[in-house]
């Protein structure tokens, strides 16, 4: 099943049934009088939170959802019936945010969780709500209030008690099949992992949930490589683990780039508690673990821990600190940490160019504006555009009788263009009407101007 983590989709409650206008005809009765029912009561939208679920592709592909509205009433003082409500069904974690994804509208962290988010327009009264002693038979009714809508995002924040971050190719996602039951596509390039993976961590007699994201590279918050959308899977998470790939070249930039990008993120995700763990120590001699573990305490201020997920070295000490911390952390807030807001980077359709550097998304436009390579147009594609366009005449623009004005007065320059344009008609006597016109309109226009 395709992992997808936000979609956007409109929602629209039921509007309320009108009511009716009828009187009682009954042979016998002397007086029969309105007898009009109310409407019913449109259908509401409510959103609950299914266990078994983890991702939101049933959205994909429906986005509009609108309940059924309330029944008419009817004579002998029937009302209608409720329209039925829309249960949508989405995975733990899931928030749903405003349109411009500014605001969260509601949070479900718990199995089984409902909510009524959008509720069902109140069905109108029928005639004999408005009987009075005065007025003993009215025509009056109401059509039922209408229900509510509303474009809204769905996005999902799994819900994990740490989170694993690094650049492509760090070995989280060897760390997670080393210490769960987790079975993650593991290669030899970058951006192997393209979706995040849960896994079950046993440390002694207790457990925790571990996540796995795609990994980050510079310029992730402005859309570059896969992105930053997927640090929303972390930011429910109590501690977050930092492998650092042992092997690279410059293991303090390494740490930089990631704690840059979590700063340019948002989410409290700069803020949170993390171990920072050295990888790949099996590819290492003692003399380059001593270095780069000294280059980072340095940089970092904390601890550096010394591991390998392949081979197993330091991976049980890692899950300890992590159990530890997550321990401390439950007993100060059991509750599942409520995430912010964090609005995701629009990505660029698969196909197109990535952004480059200095664009920026524009919302109102829905395009990306700005880059130092655009292209600017050569200076006979301009000449071209000017010939060739229909558009009327602007003010100050010179009119045809002008032009004829001006050719009777050139200067030396312009009598070399109009000898070149009139060997350029000799060469077409031959040439159908067709070209004939083409190169009298080149005539009128004269020389072309400068482009500024």
């Amino acid at each position: 099943m395709k992992f997808l983590d936000q979609a956007k989709v409109y929602l629209k409650s039921g509007d309320g049934g009108p009511g009716a206008v009828a009187f009682r005809r009954e042979k016998y009765i002397e007086f029969g009088g309105p007898d009009g029912g109310d409407g019913g009561r449109g259908g509401d939208i409510v959103i609950e939170a299914a266990d078994g679920l983890n991702t939101l592709i049933d959205y994909r592909y429906k986005q509009h959802f609108k309940a059924q509205r309330g029944h008419h009433g009817m004579g002998g003082n029937r009302n209608g019936a409720r329209g039925e409500d829309i249960v949508m069904r989405v995975p733990v974690g899931t928030q749903i945010l405003d349109e411009n994804q500014e605001t969260v509208l509601c949070d479900l962290t718990e199995a089984g969780q409902r909510r009524v988010f959008l509720r069902g327009g109140d069905g109108g009264h029928g005639n004999a709500h408005f009987k009075t002693p005065t007025n003993r038979a009215p025509r009056k009714f109401h059509p039922g209030w209408p229900g509510q809508e509303q474009w809204v995002w769905l996005r999902l924040k799994l819900i994990a008690d740490a989170g694993l971050l690094g650049l492509p190719n760090a070995g989280k996602s060897t760390f997670l099949a080393a210490t769960t039951a987790a079975k993650p596509k593991i290669a030899d390039y970058p951006f192997t992992t393209l979706a995040p993976n849960l896994g079950v961590v046993r440390a002694g007699d207790e457990e925790f949930v571990i996540a796995d994201i795609p990994g980050l590279i510079e310029g992730a918050h402005e859309g570059h490589g896969l992105g930053d959308r997927f640090l929303g899977h972390v930011e429910r998470s109590r501690i977050l683990l930092h492998l650092i790939d042992g092997t690279a070249d410059d293991v303090v930039a390494s740490y930089r780039t990631i704690r840059n990008e979590l700063e340019a993120y948002g989410g409290n995700l700069a803020d949170k508690l993390e171990v920072i763990g050295l990888n790949k120590a099996d590819a290492l001699l003692d003399e380059e673990i001593d270095e780069k573990k000294a280059a980072l305490e340095a940089e970092s201020g904390a601890e550096v821990m010394v591991l390998s997920g392949a081979t197993g070295q330091g991976v049980q000490q890692v899950l300890y600190r992590l159990l530890t911390v997550i321990k401390e952390s439950k007993e100060d807030e059991p509750e599942v940490i409520h995430a912010p807001a964090t609005r995701s980077m629009p990505r660029p359709p698969v196909g197109q160019k990535l952004p480059d550097e200095g664009m920026q998304w524009d919302d109102e436009a829905g395009v990306w504006v700005g880059g130092d390579d655009e292209e600017p147009l050569e200076e006979d594609d301009l000449d071209d555009d000017l010939i060739d366009d229909d558009a009327d005449p602007q003010e100050g623009d010179l009119e045809e009788g002008d032009l004829d004005g001006e050719e009777d007065g050139e200067d030396a320059d312009d009598e070399d263009a109009d000898d070149e344009d009139g060997e350029s008609d000799e060469d077409s006597d031959g040439e159908d009407a067709e070209d004939a016109e083409d190169a009298e309109d080149e005539e009128k226009h004269g020389t072309k101007p400068d482009v500024v």
